[in-house]
């Protein structure tokens, strides 16, 4: 007998459909409290798919309300389904996917797939047959419903679709979805290649044995008049040039051609699918041969398709020029990721380098809008593809900026200055000649009346900063530096955070070429701090930060101390321990502290009790999630993970200052805590703060090393990359405090230092790092290091030849000094290497200098003249000369 529905609970469901559709909020939770009361009742679930699929007398957006929550019951409790409601439900869903409403037919799909990807694919062997012979239905309705259903399994569960655990149902499904292609309605055509199309990046073996046919299926639906088939072909062609080029290359012009015209599509969902082609295709090796013919054709499509649309301009208040008195709405605001400290070595000819962090600002100027779009993917294909031809892309380019760099009409314009910010990075040789002109009229750009002229202004320029700063001051960048400082207090928003950003950007290309304008620079942001809203505070906090970082300890001067500090530690004051713009304020903070150095005593003290606070409830709450999950909520680390950061600024700008301040708090216990965290990255930040206080105020440190050095070696894996890199750096440090008496731990860290340092593959900063620090282990206990000179010599003076005269570098060249006087047989395989890097050093202190002598005449006398004469030969010229020059041999 089937269960039919009382009359009485029939109605009291339908009431509780209708009172869920009411805006009052006492309403909606009514209706909550009766829909926990109603999911006790085991049958409640029949009367929701019974009025889905059932009450046709109900309007459609009822019965699609009551599929929905139903589709919630299963998300949530679908396990404790009696098994004659389940298969109730299941039963109706598969006689009903032909409901004659789209709106009907769609939420049973969504159904169906939410009991699917319940690992019912397995309990429920009967659906996918069941809806591949609904295909083949003459009522469109019964297909249409089918194909939605089956598209939406096919995307949640695509994995497992061709996998051994379903017997391969895939070998029947992606034929059978092929023949659709053919259909004569555009939505199943639709639907059989989005069908198909869930399984390109999986490679299905089923896919991959039917490639060339679906191909072929693909072409013949080239011209197809309905804008969501072509949308789907040209989403297609993007995946396989990623998956299975090889088979494209042989059509490759044709499809060129194809593109072109899609991505002029007047349908903006196709124009992007297609446009994902260029951005795709720029990254393969063919790019250049394929693509070097119709470059003509591709950059005036890209460059058009840079224009704001209108629905950009009116989604990003285009028309509103002053808004900076509106306060922010919370859901603007993206949430921050703090990047934790990584120490890393100053390098030949630049400042310190970072190592493993590739920073992608691409297109920086709208990300508000956050979404994808015709205008970003033009934008970032033209970037990408720039970097592929350099300046063979400009004779195509230059004769269209000059039309759109002095248009009359503001959304053309934009659209060029967006145009040569995108190229900056790949085309700057060739620009570099138009540059002295162009620069002035971008310039003249930041005083646009239009804000979204002004906003993207900023950005381009930015992208010309390394230029910029490359030329006599007065020649751009007190001009640029000027007018940004004007954007910086602009009375628009956007422009204010463009501005921020170029300005941060600028900063660190000039470095101290901005001491000259310290005070103006400071005026100015001090100033927007009394006038930026929520969002844009965040972006400051940045560029003050930056700034510290830029100029250092020219910062320190009372006059720039009086300005910055007082605002600072105002917003510090204001904030609340649990709120999350502490994160850049901090960030902020740290940057200062080191610059400033004795300059930031003033402040020091309650910073650091707050940072000591910060970790401390964060390590309590841990804990007690741990003991009671189901209790307390996990606990943000972020909080300590910046808090650490921020003291290992403190510890580095006020060195031996910071002694009173560890003694009057028990930092050195919760770092005991920290350092063995599940995070890697608060580890990453205590390995940091340790060496930083051993630094500063070791007498603090050292009675805890016997519990500390044990933890270090435990995490000298190169499987977290920061954190081996920053203990590693902490062990080095703690070598040069402790001195002979490191003999205990030897043994506990140098077999995993010279594994990592014979690593292939292991990044560069980290290679480096573990050098110093065995050369300085070296040089507190060269009899416990030196007998495993021979294992090592040869990585260890590659990675520091490219490192500049510095304290750590000179300790490390003594460790290896003095570990070759204790075993000089070590060395002698690898004797070149040992000569490159000790050239590589400009001006040796004395007694280091004559280190060096010796062990090269010592070793020119043990193998005779004629033996270093036929040795010697080896060495480049300029080696032989450096040598020569400086050690006389």
């Amino acid at each position: 007998m089937e269960w039919q529905p009382d009359e009485q609970g029939l109605q009291q469901v339908l009431q509780l459909l209708k009172d869920s559709q009411s805006p009052d909020t006492a309403t909606q939770r009514a209706v909550q409290e009766k829909l926990e009361q109603l999911n006790q009742f085991p049958d409640f679930n029949n009367y929701l798919i019974f009025v889905l699929t059932s009450l046709k007398s109900e309007d459609e957006p009822t019965r699609s309300l009551s599929g929905l929550i139903l589709k919630n019951n299963v998300k949530a409790h679908y396990q404790n389904f009696p098994p004659a409601v389940a298969d109730f439900i299941k039963r109706e869903c598969l006689n009903n996917i032909g409901d004659p409403s789209p709106l009907i037919r769609a939420t049973i799909g969504i159904l169906i797939t939410t009991i699917a990807s319940k690992g019912e694919l397995q309990t429920w062997p009967e659906l996918l047959p069941q809806l591949c012979n609904l295909l083949n239905s003459e009522d469109y309705n019964t297909c249409e419903g089918s194909f939605g259903a089956l598209q939406k399994i096919c995307e949640d569960s695509s994995e497992l679709l061709d996998s051994d655990a379903l017997n391969r149902p895939l070998n029947i499904m992606i034929p059978k979805f092929l023949q659709f292609f053919k259909h004569c309605s555009p939505k199943i055509r639709s639907h059989a290649i989005a069908c198909v199309n869930q399984f390109i990046i999986g490679r299905a073996q089923a896919l991959m044995d039917n490639i060339d046919t679906f191909i072929e299926s693909l072409f013949a639906l080239a011209g197809d008049e309905d804008c969501e088939v072509r949308k789907n072909v040209c989403r297609a062609l993007v995946m396989l040039l990623e998956v299975r080029i090889d088979r494209l290359i042989p059509h490759m012009h044709s499809i060129i051609q194809y593109m072109l015209q899609r991505t002029q599509d007047a349908d903006e969902n196709v124009s992007l699918e297609a446009c994902e082609f260029w951005l795709t295709l720029a990254e393969q090796p063919i790019c250049k041969e394929a693509l070097s013919g119709h470059l003509v054709q591709l950059i005036p499509i890209l460059v058009n398709g840079m224009k704001y649309s209108e629905i950009d301009i009116i989604l990003l208040k285009g028309d509103v020029e002053e808004d900076d008195n509106v306060p922010d709405s919370e859901q603007d605001i993206k949430p921050r990721f703090h990047k934790s400290r990584t120490v890393t070595l100053q390098h030949e000819g630049g400042e310190g380098e970072e190592g493993e962090d590739i920073d992608d600002d691409e297109d920086d100027d709208d990300d508000t809008l956050s979404d994808w779009n015709l205008r970003k993917c033009s934008a970032a294909a033209l970037d990408v593809l720039a970097n592929v031809f350099r300046d063979d892309l400009l004779p195509h380019l230059l004769p269209l900026l000059k039309g759109l760099l002095f248009h009359p009409d503001w959304v053309i314009k934009e659209s060029g200055i967006l145009v040569l910010g995108a190229i900056a990075e790949g085309c700057m040789q060739g620009m570099v000649q138009y540059l002295p002109e162009l620069i002035p009229h971008l310039i003249q750009c930041l005083c646009d009346k239009k804000a979204l002229v002004r906003s993207i202004a900023c950005w381009t320029l930015s992208r010309y900063a390394h230029w910029v700063v490359s030329q006599p001051p007065d020649a751009h960048l007190k001009p640029l530096m000027t007018e940004l400082l004007k954007r910086i207090l602009d009375g628009n928003k956007r422009v204010q955070e463009a501005a921020c950003s170029a300005f941060a950007t600028l900063e660190e290309e000039a470095c101290t070429e901005l001491v000259p304008y310290l005070s103006f620079i400071l005026d100015t942001l001090v100033f927007a701090f009394g006038k930026y809203q929520h969002k844009n505070l965040l972006i400051l906090y940045d560029a003050i930060g930056t700034l510290a970082d830029s100029v250092g300890h020219h910062l320190n001067q009372p006059e720039y101390i009086q300005k910055l500090m007082p605002p600072l530690i105002q917003k510090w004051n204001e904030l609340k321990d649990e709120d999350k713009d502490l994160f850049p304020l901090l960030e902020c903070l740290s940057s200062v502290a080191t610059a400033l150095q004795s300059g930031f005593l003033p402040y020091c003290e309650p910073v650091y009790q707050r940072c000591v606070t910060l970790v401390q409830k964060t390590l309590a709450q841990a804990m007690m999630y741990s003991q009671q999950p189901d209790q307390y909520e996990a606990p943000d680390k972020d909080f300590m993970i910046v808090a650490l950061d921020l003291l290992s600024g403190l510890a580095e700008g006020l060195g031996g200052h910071v002694d009173q301040l560890v003694a009057r708090s028990n930092i050195m216990t919760l770092l005991f805590q920290c350092m063995q965290d599940t995070m890697p990255e608060v580890r990453q930040s205590s390995f940091a703060l340790l060496g930083d206080l051993t630094k500063a105020c070791f007498p603090h440190v050292k009675p805890c090393i016997a519990e500390f050095m044990p933890i270090l070696g435990t995490n000298l894996n190169p499987e977290f990359i920061s954190v081996c890199n920053n203990a590693t750096w902490a062990i080095g440090e703690i070598c040069m405090q402790m001195g002979v008496e490191m003999q205990p731990y030897v043994a506990l860290v140098l077999p995993h230092l010279v594994e990592i340092i014979n690593r292939p593959n292991t990044p560069k900063t980290l290679l480096e790092n573990t050098a110093i620090t065995i050369g300085r282990l070296g040089y507190v206990c060269p009899q416990e290091v030196a007998p495993m000179l021979q294992q090592f010599i040869r990585p260890w003076c590659t990675s520091l030849r490219n490192i500049r005269d510095n304290e750590e570098k000179d300790s490390a060249f003594r460790g290896i000094c003095v570990m070759i006087g204790v075993n000089p047989g070590g060395v002698v395989q690898d004797f070149i290497f040992f000569c490159d890097a000790v050239a590589s050093w400009v001006s040796p202190k004395d007694d280091l200098r004559d280190m060096f002598y010796k062990i090269l005449h010592g070793f020119k006398d043990q193998v005779g003249e004629e033996n270093w004469q036929q040795f010697s030969e080896q060495f480049p010229p300029i080696l032989k000369e450096r040598l020569s020059a400086c050690y006389g041999v």
